[in-house]
């Protein structure tokens, strides 16, 4: 079952997909309700008549399937369909202090908001306001308070036409401090790929996967985060592709997959396999085995030379497109094998074989996911993904590219239009023009900069436009304390969460239309756009009657607590751009005419339109103006937090299959074969007999650093599990409050979550599962 029941740890035989696959969505739509309507939207999820999916955002074909959802898709689906509702009498018999107690996944299941809330201190409860009260009151605390010291947050579910319009609010407001999910997420890659390529994005369409003949996978659980992927995976293998994959967790998505839309694979119950090459890297182990790749490479390569052979490095592309060569030539083959074997985890046989693999190809792409992001070096390890492709000129031809796999569906999008911390990627000239005012151009706060001024004070504003910050940021327990400080906290979401109930002394949840939702307005229904991790701009229309009529668009919610805010003003006419949405549209091709030229016209084109991304084409925009290798610092991906010599182990985060980011559907991980419990902790069986412990032994997990700071989280249980030795995997957000705030990636930012030096400790007595 996938909600709270029967403990179990038992070995999942099964393929992704197949019937697995259709009994979980089974039972989320028949949990959560109002089945023949959610049913219905699920038809229409991904199409061009339909709405895009709240979940992933891999992107949707112009011929879709029969069916364009997958598993977690239809989960969040049925999960913002749901028939419950958190409503007045909800929250009337439940105050906050009990509600704090609740699990994750039982405040979510509580149902959708349908009301405005506040605070009320007195009773400690969130009672009903109307919304004109609502926004009053927020303005006026906003008008009380240093611009520089209000956060505007975005999840990254927002549309693209909200999007524009709050990062427009934020900066008319008087401040750049626009952090969103991709600081915790893909920041690395938002730093380390303008620096090698130029820019900020992947370079790869979807098109690209019908022409590779090689698939290079780091650190991205395709059957889990991004399952719809696995289509174009099994098209690739029917065609012969290699599938070379690098994760410390074998991942069931990427060994073998039973596609729920063939009758042949449903009713033989046979599977395709995925992986051809499986390398279990240590975690962090990345640059080290990405460095083998490319050292085996180009020895090779000097040996066909010698030989008279045809070379494997492409010269003519290196010498015309790309800068730095002789460098990071000369450091990967001044790089010992031990070295690379010893950080890798992997043997020098099993990465030449991978190199053979690919010299051998001629068109490849490089996939990666937060495996590679979250860690100290993350951006090293994005440029080192790029380094592999352009020995062999992988950029910029079709079948090749770099492929940054993005989470929310629309947080790629998000940054397009303005929501970023960052005021060189803003076009803050040209917004001054449109709207003739000054905007701020100093610095705004990322994400870790928004924990450091929530825990010191300096921050006393939050405005969320979605998302579930609390739970989803490092360092939980201090900023937690942090968040009771501030003197206001604005959420805007559909589902309550935990970031809710830790609030500031003034405190609001303003509830939304999600996206599965119809959302009329005065110009009749509305079509918004969300951006995909290919750089793909579609169209996206609500096919749901709203969960309560008490509920307002998070295009209307923003442009009434701009009106609140600011002093009036001419432009932008708030109220013109919430009765119709094209004009916003409008607003946002005339503020990037290049990326977004004629851009109502072309919305509805079947497959969506693609921003124009010069690294497709071979136009660098860097410095040098040219694509950059990239030596790396160095093969130790945590160099200043060392794991202990005695006790330590290299703890990383993950998701189950029943979650999607900090939203939990259930107790269930399918394809790791948990059930009933994500308070576990997967080890290596050599590491539990080297340290003592049995299958099932309560431990408290600490955080392996010197910074007089105590960080735990208790009453996980050991399993065994195949992951390499030295390294061991908890659930997220469960083990955020093992993140230290200062453990991020250098340059980017990103929490490292992927790598937190632990020590272990046995508990006495037995575990219990968790309650609530």
């Amino acid at each position: 079952m996938s909600k709270r029941g029967k403990v179990s740890f038992e070995p999942y035989a099964g393929p992704a997909g197949g019937w697995g696959s259709v009994r979980s969505v089974g039972e989320i739509l028949s949990r959560e309700g109002a089945v023949v309507g959610t049913a219905a939207a699920l038809v229409r999820q991904n199409r061009e008549s339909g709405f895009a999916c709240v979940s992933c955002a891999w992107p949707k074909p112009a011929k879709g399937h029969l069916f364009e959802f997958c598993e977690n898709g239809a989960k969040a689906t049925a999960w913002e369909g749901t028939d419950r509702s958190a409503d007045a009498a909800f929250f009337a018999g439940h105050p906050l202090g009990e509600l704090e107690t609740w699990s994750d996944y039982a405040l979510e299941e509580a149902g959708r908001l349908t009301e405005p809330l506040r605070w009320d201190a007195a009773s400690d409860r969130y009672l009903p306001v109307d919304w004109a009260t609502a926004f009053a009151e927020i303005g006026a605390e906003l008008k009380q308070i240093d611009p520089k010291a209000a956060v505007f947050y975005a999840s990254g579910r927002a549309s693209l036409e909200t999007s524009y319009m709050y990062a427009l609010f934020a900066r008319l407001y008087g401040t750049n401090n626009l952090p969103d999910s991709s600081n915790m997420c893909h920041e690395s890659t938002s730093v380390g790929l303008p620096k090698s390529i130029g820019v900020p994005v992947g370079t790869v369409t979807l098109d690209d996967f019908e022409k590779t003949d090689c698939l290079f996978f780091f650190g991205q659980n395709v059957g889990s985060n991004a399952p719809r992927m696995l289509h174009d995976l099994q098209s690739a293998v029917k065609r012969g592709v290699p599938i070379i994959t690098f994760n410390p967790l074998r991942e069931r998505g990427l060994e073998r997959f039973a596609n729920p839309q063939s009758p042949l694979q449903m009713l033989s119950g046979s599977s395709t396999p995925i992986s051809s090459q499986y390398h279990t890297v240590k975690t962090g182990g990345d640059s080290a085995a990405i460095m083998g790749i490319c050292k085996a490479l180009l020895v090779a390569d000097r040996q066909a030379l010698f030989d008279g052979r045809e070379r494997l490095i492409d010269t003519a592309f290196i010498a015309e497109h790309t800068q730095g060569f002789a460098a990071f030539e000369r450091a990967a083959l001044n790089c010992d094998w031990q070295d690379i074997e010893r950080e890798s985890g992997l043997t020098r046989v099993a990465l030449e074989e991978a190199a053979r693999v690919y010299g051998q190809s001629q068109a490849a792409i490089g996939i990666y996911g937060m495996g590679l992001t979250q860690h100290r070096l993350g951006v090293q390890n994005v440029q080192m993904v790029v380094n592999l492709l352009l020995l062999r000129s992988n950029i910029g031809r079709p079948g090749s590219g770099v492929c940054p796999v993005r989470g929310h569906s629309n947080v790629q999008g998000q940054r397009t239009v303005g929501i970023t911390e960052k005021p060189e990627l803003a076009p803050l000239d040209r917004l001054a023009e449109l709207y003739q005012f000054d905007p701020p151009h100093d610095k705004g706060l990322c994400t870790v900069d928004v924990c450091k001024g929530v825990i010191d004070g300096s921050v006393r504003a939050f405005i969320g436009l979605g998302g579930n910050f609390v739970r989803a940021v490092p360092e939980t327990e201090a900023v937690e304390r942090g968040f009771r400080r501030l003197r206001l906290t604005v959420q805007i979401a559909t589902k309550l969460n935990r970031s809710h109930l830790i609030h500031g002394e003034v405190s609001y949840l303003l509830p939304c239309l999600g996206r599965i939702e119809r959302d009329r307005q005065a110009s009749g229904e509305q079509v918004v756009s969300v951006e995909d991790s290919t750089s793909c701009v579609h169209s996206s229309r609500g096919v749901r009657k709203p969960a309560s009529e008490h509920l307002l668009s998070e295009a209307r919610i923003v442009a009434e607590l701009a009106k609140a805010t600011l002093p009036p003003r001419p432009l932008p006419d708030w109220d013109a751009w919430v009765d119709d949405y094209a004009k916003v549209r409008d607003a946002i091709e005339a503020t990037y005419p290049e990326q977004f030229r004629d851009f109502n016209q072309r919305l509805g084109q079947p497959g969506g339109f693609h921003r124009p991304i010069p690294a497709r084409h071979r136009i660098w925009k860097t410095p040098s103006g040219k694509a950059q290798f990239a030596v790396p610092k160095s093969l130790v991906e945590d160099p200043d937090a060392p794991v202990r010599a005695v006790g330590g182990l290299r703890l990383m985060t993950l998701r189950s299959n029943d979650q999607f980011n900090t939203t939990v559907y259930g107790y269930d991980d399918r394809f790791r074969g948990i059930s009933g419990t994500r308070r576990v902790l997967l080890m290596n069986v050599d590491d539990m007999k080297q340290k003592g412990f049995a299958e099932g032994d309560p431990v408290t997990v600490s955080t392996d650093v010197d910074d007089g700071v105590i960080r735990q989280v208790a009453g996980l249980r050991v399993t065994t599990y195949d992951i390499p030795r030295g390294c061991c995997g908890g659930y997220y957000p469960e083990c955020n409050p093992l993140i230290p705030l200062w453990h991020h990636a250098e340059e980017s930012k990103v929490p490292a979550a992927k790598w937190i030096p632990v020590r272990l400790q046995r508990e006495a007595g037995v575990w219990i599962a968790e309650r609530g």
